[in-house]
């Protein structure tokens, strides 16, 4: 089946197989929520990103071994499931550094721009991107037999920039950080997987980046 990335809660994820990686997207918790659960396809070793809600669902989804959860922010809604998560699994945490300290279940691994995570034999490049919250990051999957895959989190969405509150400052920042390090840096063909609703690609996206600008949101 094609992978179409339009899931919602209480509905069964959407699995999409790449040559190294399975990447299932699966909508939980009363904020509609997007979780990501990848699997190296060598190893079996998984890692999910944001815990969000809905503890049962996504333990489901895991099955029996994870190795890493991810948050990709300190917002609640996207760290509500964490401690249920980690203590049925035993799985090690990862959060951007500056957003760790927001998150109440301990960051076993504070996360830096430029940093690579890797489990089984993928690699995730961080992005750190400043203006949803302080530490936000994004996870990069450079997939070398095909195009990059890109988790944002609340950062980037179909239609814009995550929200930064009419902060005008934030806006500026989140704004030149989503230029600088995911669309100067990533080609028309990078697949986005944000933290709520559909996908979208870079190329959709990038014609609209001047009107994002102007309107300030």
């Amino acid at each position: 089946m094609t992978y179409h990335g339009a899931v919602k809660v209480g509905g069964p994820p959407d699995v999409r197989e790449l040559a190294h990686l399975i990447i299932s997207k699966v909508a939980v918790g009363p904020f509609d929520n997007n979780a990501y659960l990848l699997r190296c396809r060598a190893t079996d070793t998984q890692l999910l990103i944001d815990a969000a809600a809905d503890a049962p669902v996504l333990l489901e989804t895991v099955g029996e071994r994870l190795d890493t959860v991810v948050t990709t922010h300190r917002h609640q809604d996207h760290w509500g499931a964490l401690a249920e998560v980690v203590a049925a699994t035993g799985a090690r945490t990862a959060a951007g550094r500056i957003d760790a300290e927001g998150i109440e279940v301990p960051t076993d691994l504070a996360l830096e721009d430029g940093q690579v995570l890797g489990f089984g034999r993928i690699e995730l490049t961080v992005r750190h991107l400043v203006g949803h919250t302080p530490g936000a990051i994004v996870l990069v999957y450079d997939d070398p037999q095909g195009h990059p895959h890109v988790f944002t989190g609340d950062c980037l969405f179909p239609g814009g920039v995550g929200n930064t509150w009419k902060d005008p400052e934030a806006f500026a920042s989140l704004f030149r950080d989503v230029n600088e390090k995911i669309f100067d840096a990533l080609p028309d063909e990078a697949w986005v997987y944000p933290g709520h609703g559909n996908d979208t690609t870079l190329g959709a996206e990038r014609p609209h980046l001047a009107e994002w600008r102007e309107r300030g949101w």
